[in-house]
């Protein structure tokens, strides 16, 4: 008998379907669909934006410890509101130390002694029932830099969170520079140099003692108080701080910053 042709033997083994081919087939078309998870979906979403928000504010705080901040919040809204406001930045260097003192004795007297929380000062402003503030002078610098003006729990836990970040990046002489340079002492008048030629017509290096604490007298409320038409209330609130000045460089409580 006569043997077939090659070609139909090759035929045949070609038209025979390859076992491995049609099972790999089969698992795709049995696999099954991922099901979409929206509380897992969700919680992934909030996961990124919370590390997108820690990486960029820690970032913003590094930045600034060694670049001046260029604007506020407040400073903004405020240039808004008013069409121009009167700042020029001013290192520490360029500041009386003086001023420096009457900064700290009237707003934080234990600034060189806690971790940017003092929590007597927090203890003491719950037992007056909110009638003074419990602000260190690290979480003002917070405020003002990173976050807004207003009372909201959200922002309040957002500085309380950013704060220990400054306390831990920055020195405490920086800290204070930039919250000289940031703080309002008088309606669209910002930072320490601003206001001494605004109020005193000198530059910073040249305030008096008696000049820098009525400064200080005017940081809780700059819109309603003057530190060059200062009322009685202000010229108590001014000697008193200037004795606090005193107080804290005689005791070591500027150390830190000096």
């Amino acid at each position: 008998m006569a043997a077939k042709p090659s070609s139909t033997r090759q035929a045949k083994r070609s038209a025979k379907p390859r076992a491995g081919g049609a099972k790999a087939s089969k698992g795709k078309a049995d696999a099954p669909k991922r099901r979409f998870r929206p509380v897992a979906w969700l919680f992934r979403q909030v996961f990124k934006l919370i590390f997108v928000f820690v990486l960029t504010v820690v970032s913003a705080v590094l930045v600034y410890s060694v670049l001046n901040p260029p604007i506020t919040h407040t400073i903004w809204v405020e240039k808004q509101r008013l069409g121009a406001v009167d700042r020029a930045w001013v290192d520490a260097d360029e500041v009386a130390p003086v001023m420096l003192r009457a900064v700290v004795a009237a707003e934080d007297a234990n600034f060189c002694t806690h971790w940017g929380f003092d929590m007597d000062a927090i203890r003491d402003a719950i037992a007056q029932g909110g009638a003074r503030g419990g602000s260190t002078i690290s979480q003002q610098v917070v405020k003002n830099v990173f976050l807004w003006q207003g009372r909201s729990y959200v922002r309040k836990a957002l500085e309380a969170l950013i704060t220990p970040v400054v306390e831990a990046t920055w020195s405490k002489r920086r800290i204070l520079e930039v919250y000289l340079n940031v703080a309002e002492f008088d309606e669209g008048v910002f930072g320490v140099e601003a206001a001494a030629r605004h109020y005193f017509g000198v530059g910073p290096q040249a305030l008096s003692s008696a000049q820098a604490a009525r400064l200080a007298a005017v940081l809780p409320s700059p819109k309603t108080r003057s530190a060059s038409r200062p009322t009685a209330f202000v010229q108590r609130r001014a000697r008193a701080i200037a004795a606090g000045a005193a107080t804290i460089d005689a005791d070591g409580r500027a150390d830190c910053f000096q």
